[in-house]
């Protein structure tokens, strides 16, 4: 079995259950920084304060049924445009926890009350980016959402950039990067308790942040990290978070009217053509469009049709150039059996192939469909329709071949036509590249 962000994770035919998610004690900063300076990662006490009682973090289970767990796609609208679900109102798939604190769910909400300094990391690691959310806490709680991060950040200015959630007395108040630009104040009457929206835009060396609408802060030297992973910070007082969704940005298209960008295979049955509507058609037989560019990690957004649930295609990536077909596949199939979307027939919708099926079939049969891929080092992640349903680890040793083992070198892009019933249409293909 592949190595899941995840463990403990597992599935009824009745329905989902998450027993918690895998978690780690950050460790502590680095030595030789100066005292008198905390960091805002800092868990250093008053020694007026007093102590808190000794807290032990303890897996909980979520149960949701398939039918309500499916309602947390996104519409067709916002999924073709790459929009994703960060937190799938459910469960913690997806997220790993590093320090001690209570991160649960509860009323489609990511909550933490109790606990030590903690971070409820994505397991997927993000550049260039829109993220939104909302937010409650209390009057005093002070925590965050980290972006670019390192799972145990200690230095806010190497490690992550911190959006901070405090109160106005705090030298970095709500919507501030902290240590880096304090935010414009809030209106007077903002009431910490109530909910509210909170839209961060990351695009290269500028990160942009606005709460209930209104632009509060604007950062244009965002030059590192690069890359990271999008964390939620538990430090003081309750943080309660919900609707997380995420669009990746800098996606190029790979279509066009003559597929320039493609090389074909006419020895191989079966075709591939653009359509009047601009829509690449994949027609019967075994065959394969390949990508004249490789691409190492990156994020990939396709939407793709397939008139019957059997008809069969993929997307592979770090393929082996000029090969058949020998890379990783993300599966593209809509069937499922026993009429049971927990039992994807043939992988399932955004599955990659032989390392792990989705864990829901998310795609609707004969309708258009957009798939997410996220291609990072030895993770892959992919959501369909906004849903995520794979989050995997190749832990094989390395391999120039992905059938054989892990390969980590960047490969082509191969669309796949798999035999004489595969019909499927793809009106979307793009690409960013990860810096």
């Amino acid at each position: 079995m592949p190595l899941l962000r995840n463990p403990r994770f597992a599935w009824t035919l009745a329905g989902i259950i998450l027993s918690g998610c895998s978690s780690r004690t950050p460790s502590a900063p680095e030595s030789g920084a100066n005292p008198e300076q905390p960091s805002d990662l800092s868990t250093a006490k008053s020694p007026t304060e007093p102590k808190e009682e000794v807290f032990r973090f303890e897996a909980q289970a979520y149960e949701t049924t398939p039918e309500e767990f499916l309602a947390s796609r996104l519409p067709p609208s916002e999924a073709r445009e790459g929009w994703i679900r960060l937190f799938d109102q459910h469960t913690l798939y997806g997220w790993t926890i590093e320090g001690e604190a209570n991160w649960r769910v509860e009323g489609q909400q990511i909550q933490a009350d109790r606990g030590q300094v903690s971070f409820l990391h994505t397991s997927t690691r993000w550049s260039d980016f829109e993220l939104e959310l909302q937010f409650q806490s209390d009057a005093e709680t002070n925590s965050g959402v980290f972006i670019r991060s390192v799972l145990q950040p200690t230095d806010v200015i190497r490690d992550c950039f911190e959006i901070n959630i405090a109160p106005p007395s705090n030298p970095f108040p709500t919507g501030s990067v902290v240590k880096r630009k304090k935010a414009t104040a809030l209106p007077a009457d903002f009431d910490a308790e109530a909910w509210h929206d909170m839209r961060i835009v990351c695009n290269g060396p500028v990160i942009t942040v606005s709460v209930d609408g209104d632009l509060v802060c604007q950062l244009e030297d965002a030059a590192t990290p690069r890359s990271g992973t999008i964390a939620l910070q538990h430090r003081s007082g309750p943080i309660a978070m919900r609707d997380i969704r995420l669009r990746p940005l800098g996606l190029e298209s790979l279509l066009d009217e003559q597929l320039d960008q493609w090389k074909r295979y006419p020895e191989m049955s079966g075709s591939f053509e653009i359509d009047q509507q601009g829509v690449l058609v994949v027609d019967g037989g075994k065959q394969q469009l390949e990508s004249k560019q490789s691409f190492g990690d990156f994020v990939l957004l396709a939407e793709y049709q397939l008139p019957e649930p059997t008809s069969n295609s993929g997307i592979f990536f770090r393929a082996i150039p000029g090969d058949e077909m020998m890379g990783y596949e993300c599966q593209v199939n809509d069937e499922m059996a026993n009429a049971n979307p927990l039992t994807p027939a043939d992988c399932g919708a955004g599955g990659i192939f032989r390392r792990q099926d989705a864990r829901i079939l998310a795609s609707n049969a004969g309708k258009w469909n957009s798939i997410v891929l996220s291609v990072d080092g030895d993770h892959f992640a992919t959501w369909v329709n906004g849903l995520q349903v794979v989050d995997v680890i190749d832990t094989r040793d390395d391999d120039d071949n992905p059938r054989r083992g892990r390969r980590l070198q960047p490969g082509t892009l191969m669309i796949q036509g798999h035999d004489p019933s595969t019909l499927a249409k793809y009106r979307q293909l793009s690409v960013a590249v990860a810096p």
